[in-house]
């Protein structure tokens, strides 16, 4: 059971990183024609700290089990490359941890007191999803522990509790196959909050064909909140469970934070063995460091 775990898991993680190192290149405004033209950009393309993150992650369930929130900050503080993208927040906060300081007075003090709403709590959890295949109750449970190392506000929790939710139902052969079910299930394990609101919306738009139609409503991380990331990413997840391929295009047309949105969607629809990236996408993305396990323990 624990090595089947975390193979889902780790083919989770390997769709994370794609999807994040290949949607990070589109900020780049020279690789804006190759976007509209759904040409591939050419490497090797560079992941960010959504992957450096989902990384510990997958590190403290192989050696926990389950998440462990003392090690999954250590971890985060101990791995932590300034040159990978994080905020000016979190930057600081895994530098005072590194240094000594108590997570948990650093993580509750954030924005005057109110813990940080952003994406990030989201943005590193479809892998512990996927590794909770078939439990989304467990899935959203450990998702909501996680979240709390960085991430203390209601909408950051809500919006990790969602994708741990989407990527553990869609990681189970059983689990639902139609796009309206698999959103009204992440519903029902989300707290009330606007993260939920906009899985409801989300689900309403499954629908429209044109992301950029839908991001208008959604939002793609432009504010770089989860309310504002993880509705859009669930709904072109949802849509698009069958190719990686289509999934990505989907969710990188509607700009926004691309790397973001790309490395939860890539994260959540690899949960599903069938959708895994294209091999040549993979063989173009950063490796995965060396101290990510390889195999179960």
């Amino acid at each position: 059971m624990t090595a089947d775990r975390f193979e889902r898991a780790h083919a989770s993680l390997r769709g994370l990183a794609v999807g994040d190192a290949l949607g990070s290149q589109f900020f780049v405004p020279a690789n804006y024609p190759s976007l509209q033209a759904r040409a591939l950009p050419t490497g090797p393309w560079q992941w960010t700290d959504d992957t450096e993150m989902a990384c510990s992650v997958l590190a403290i369930l192989a050696v926990h089990g389950r998440i462990d929130q003392d090690a999954l900050a250590a971890s985060f503080a101990t791995h932590h490359d300034f040159d990978r993208g994080y905020g000016p927040a979190v930057n600081r906060m895994l530098r005072l941890v590194r240094e000594g300081a108590d997570w948990r007075k650093l993580a509750a003090g954030l924005f005057n007191g109110q813990g940080s709403w952003g994406n990030g709590a989201a943005m590193r959890i479809a892998p512990l999803g996927a590794w909770y295949a078939g439990d989304p109750e467990q899935a959203s449970h450990q998702a909501e522990i996680s979240a709390y190392t960085t991430h203390q506000h209601r909408e950051a929790v809500a919006g990790a509790m969602a994708v741990a939710a989407a990527a553990a139902l869609v990681a189970d052969p059983a689990g639902p196959k139609e796009p309206e079910r698999l959103l009204d299930e992440v519903v029902a394990l989300v707290p009330r909050s606007a993260v939920q609101a906009g899985v409801r919306r989300a689900r309403d738009m499954l629908d429209f064909a044109d992301p950029v139609t839908v991001a208008a409503v959604l939002g793609c991380g432009r504010r770089t909140s989860a309310h504002d990331t993880v509705p859009f990413a669930l709904w072109a997840a949802a849509g698009h469970l069958a190719s990686y391929e289509q999934a990505f295009w989907a969710t990188a047309q509607a700009g926004g934070d691309v790397d973001t949105t790309c490395a939860i969607v890539g994260g959540i629809v690899a949960a599903r063995v069938q959708s895994a990236p294209p091999a040549t996408w993979q063989e173009r993305t950063e490796k995965l460091p060396d101290w990510v396990p390889a195999t179960a323990r």
